[in-house]
C-alpha cells in the first residue's frame, strides 16, 4: 500500500508550541489546519484558500471535532497585494500540496516571508518532480524550491521523504 503524507507524523518534527500562529497557505478542506490546531491548542491557525467550498467544509470539520482556534480565509496567496495577515506575525506557514497548482511560487514564498516572526519555520510539502504517480502538470523540485527560499533569505534546516510520492523541506526566516 502507497505511503501517503501523515500530517501528525510530520507535524512532529517541528518542535511546535501550543501558543504559536499559523498559517496553512491553500488549506483545502483542512487535512493540514485540523491536526495543526489540535497541536497549537492556545494559539492559531490561519487556513486560507481561494475557495470557498473547501473552507465551508474546514468550518464543518472544525465545528465537528470542537475546535475553535482556526480562522478561515478567502485569498489568494498568489495575490501581490498579500493576504490580510499582519507582517512578522506568524510562527508557522505550511506550503504543502500547493506549488504543483500555483503559477507564481516567487510570490508565494514572498508573503510567506512577510507574515513570519524572525525565527519562524516554512514547511513545504510536494509532490517529487520525477514521480508520475498523482497529478498531472507543473512539479517543481527540491532544487527549484530552495533557489527560491534562498532569495529571501531563509536557510533550509532540514530535507526529507514526506511519504512515497512527496518531499518535506522545512526553511527557517
Amino acid at each position: 500500500m502507497p505511503d501517503f503524507i501523515n500530517p501528525d507524523k510530520i507535524l512532529e518534527q517541528l518542535n511546535l508550541k501550543p501558543e504559536m500562529t499559523a498559517v496553512d497557505f491553500g488549506c483545502g478542506s483542512g487535512g493540514w489546519a485540523i491536526p495543526l490546531a489540535k497541536r497549537l491548542k492556545d494559539g492559531k491557525v490561519y487556513a486560507i484558500d481561494i475557495q470557498e467550498e473547501p473552507l465551508s467544509v474546514l468550518i464543518s470539520k472544525a465545528a465537528l471535532e470542537k475546535i475553535t482556534n482556526i480562522q478561515p480565509i478567502q485569498a489568494d496567496v498568489e495575490d501581490k497585494d498579500g493576504i490580510k495577515i499582519y507582517s512578522s506575525s506568524c510562527d508557522l506557514v505550511l506550503i504543502t500540496n500547493l506549488l504543483f497548482q500555483t503559477e507564481d511560487d516567487e510570490q508565494i514564498f514572498k508573503e510567506a516571508e512577510r507574515i513570519l516572526k524572525p525565527k519562524g519555520i516554512i514547511l513545504v510539502i510536494d509532490w517529487e518532480s520525477e514521480i508520475t504517480f498523482g497529478p498531472k502538470g507543473k512539479r517543481i523540485s527540491v532544487e527549484e524550491v530552495e533557489k527560491i527560499a534562498e532569495k529571501f533569505n531563509l536557510k533550509l534546516e532540514k530535507k526529507f521523504k514526506a511519504g512515497n510520492f512527496h518531499y518535506g523541506l522545512i526553511f527557517r526566516k
